[in-house]
């Protein structure tokens, strides 16, 4: 019996055994940046050839996992530590959006670089989404160059629908919160974006009060202010090219008057602001003669043959006075002009556009900085003989 074992307790049981898949694996981007950085640094500067990559890629390295580092790496060159600047002690690349030339050509050649990318990998939304926000928090972290640029990126990929409306808000409380309205405007004017922001949603909700309400109660009412005022601004600029290009064509201006005022309905456009466009218009719809004793003549000419438009917009004494402001500022910017002034404005009180009280008010108060010393000397000895008119009469 000694030399028989010693009877031992054991545990009873099942054992399960951990599956390989149900390990978590230890966060370590080292190795996907050195092979991303490895693959950016042998495509060089050619955009095509790096979608190519990032697209292969993805099929072998962890983009889901790594997303963060993976757009770190697109943007800046490298994994960004807290702040902005690269880790020191890894590995980079100069072929990224920071190192690009700052111009709105390459960044739309950038941009399609992470479209193409984010549609193969639809997973990589809310990864790009957590790196904006990033970003923007390290904005005081980059130059004023790489500012621009991640504006200008920014830009471009809210103007193709590349983020939502949630993530938009988003993006624009940082950005004003860092900057302010005026910073926001200036990097979306640059990129083309100012007056494309109803773009961000569907067509069927394009419209100034929807993009108001969502933006107001997002807390984003100078942001809502400034995408209104643009697409007024737009809708503006498109009524002038039509008017422009009607009186080339020879429409009769009794159909330009009833176009003009059923836009002014449509679009509630005050007949001040309209009687702006239709000089502008008309002004816009000749060729001028370079010549400035030749143009004075040519002018003349032109506004009589066109004084039925400009009347049947100036029906208030507030019309008169911005058509005359209009004027002012027309002979300043185009000097051929400069001498013209006074016969232009003797024309339109000569056709009944402009009343004495309208000329008067200006020349007394209402007048422009604008050349004025040159147009009030102008129009001195003619503001003289209606006030003295004006005496007689009393």
């Amino acid at each position: 019996m000694r030399n028989q074992k010693q009877w031992k307790p054991t545990l009873t049981g099942q054992r399960f055994k951990t599956r390989k898949r149900d390990e978590k694996e230890r966060f370590d981007p080292t190795q996907f940046q050195e092979s991303i950085v490895q693959g950016l640094n042998q495509t060089g500067t050619d955009l095509e050839v790096v979608a190519k990559f990032l697209d292969s890629s993805g099929a072998k390295l962890d983009n889901r996992r790594y997303a963060e580092t993976l757009f770190d790496i697109l943007v800046a060159g490298g994994m960004l530590a807290p702040g902005g600047a690269l880790f020191a002690d890894m590995t980079r690349t100069n072929f990224c959006l920071f190192t690009a030339p700052e111009d709105v050509k390459t960044m739309k050649a950038y941009a399609q670089v992470f479209n193409k990318l984010i549609r193969r990998y639809k997973y990589l939304e809310k990864g790009f989404e957590k790196e904006i926000k990033k970003l923007l928090l390290f904005l005081k972290g980059f130059s004023e160059s790489e500012r621009n640029k991640l504006a200008m990126l920014t830009g471009i990929l809210l103007a193709n629908g590349s983020v939502s409306p949630a993530f938009a808000v988003k993006l624009f409380k940082t950005w004003i919160n860092e900057k302010d309205i005026n910073s926001v405007a200036a990097g979306l004017r640059k990129v083309g974006m100012d007056n494309r922001l109803m773009e961000l949603f569907p067509v069927n909700k394009r419209s100034c009060d929807h993009f108001s309400k969502y933006f107001i109660d997002a807390g984003l009412k100078d942001l809502s202010d400034f995408a209104c005022n643009q697409q007024s601004l737009g809708a503006r600029k498109q009524l002038q090219k039509e008017l422009q290009e009607q009186m080339s064509q020879g429409v009769s201006l009794k159909e330009i008057i009833a176009y003009g005022k059923e836009e002014m309905k449509k679009s509630g456009i005050s007949e001040q602001m309209m009687i702006g466009i239709m000089w502008t218009s008309v002004m816009s719809s000749v060729e001028w003669n370079n010549k400035e004793e030749l143009v004075t003549e040519q002018a003349i000419k032109h506004l009589k043959q066109h004084s039925p438009l400009l009347k049947a917009f100036t029906t208030q004494g507030l019309s008169e006075l911005t058509l005359l402001l209009r004027v002012q500022e027309y002979c300043y910017d185009n000097i051929h002009f400069m001498k013209a002034f006074q016969k232009i404005v003797l024309l339109l009180c000569k056709v009944d556009i402009l009343s004495e009280e309208a000329v008067l008010k200006w020349y007394t108060e209402a007048h422009l900085a604008k050349g004025k010393s040159v147009f009030l000397e102008q129009m001195k000895k003619f503001v003289e003989w209606l006030k003295n008119s004006e005496e007689e009469t009393d």
